[in-house]
């Protein structure tokens, strides 16, 4: 089985994180929220206050098979800032582990250099951070290990992107009809 850490910064999207953690653990999925805040207790980009399962520093990131990074404002910004975050995407990247970011987030995966000669999408404005990258503007695009998606609108989209990749599709399809997607 899989498992998967969500980073969880402050100002992070609400929907963009807690819609994949709930789209996951309903498809079978081992994920954590990390809080890369020093304290369980996160406060996303709208106020709202959540508890993540685990700290960053406490955690062994290498024991993921995957890493997702939701977007928002300043939560990028912060997951940008959070070395065991920027060295847990290139490492996963270079070993062919899942990099997943959603909305401002890819371009966290552009600054860290793991988008050369790839197709990613990002939230409309943060094409310019998206270094060495094939821009496209669709809702998702899965290129090989990296998954990359519009924004809040396109979350449960990225979350059966994310089950698709990790289990298959059957799985995908089965969660969105049981969802009424």
């Amino acid at each position: 089985m899989s498992r998967l850490a969500i980073c969880m910064a402050q100002g992070c999207e609400e929907i963009e994180g807690l819609t994949v953690v709930d789209l996951l653990r309903r498809g079978g999925v081992d994920i954590d929220m990390v809080s890369i805040t020093g304290t369980l207790q996160v406060k996303g980009s709208h106020g709202i206050v959540f508890c993540a399962d685990r700290l960053i520093e406490e955690t062994q990131m290498s024991e993921y098979d995957g890493i997702v990074l939701p977007g928002g404002i300043p939560g990028t910004p912060n997951l940008r800032a959070c070395e065991a975050v920027t060295q847990t995407v290139k490492a996963f990247a270079a070993e062919g582990k899942l990099v997943a970011a959603i909305c401002a987030a890819p371009s966290v995966l552009g600054w860290c250099g793991v988008l050369e000669g790839r197709r990613a999408t990002s939230y409309p404005g943060f094409e310019g951070e998206m270094k060495g990258c094939d821009y496209a503007e669709e809702r998702i695009v899965t290129d090989g290990n990296i998954i990359t998606s519009r924004g809040m609108g396109t979350a449960i989209d990225f979350g059966l992107a994310i089950l698709s990749y990790i289990k298959d599709d059957a799985a995908a399809e089965k969660l969105a009809a049981s969802i009424q997607y």
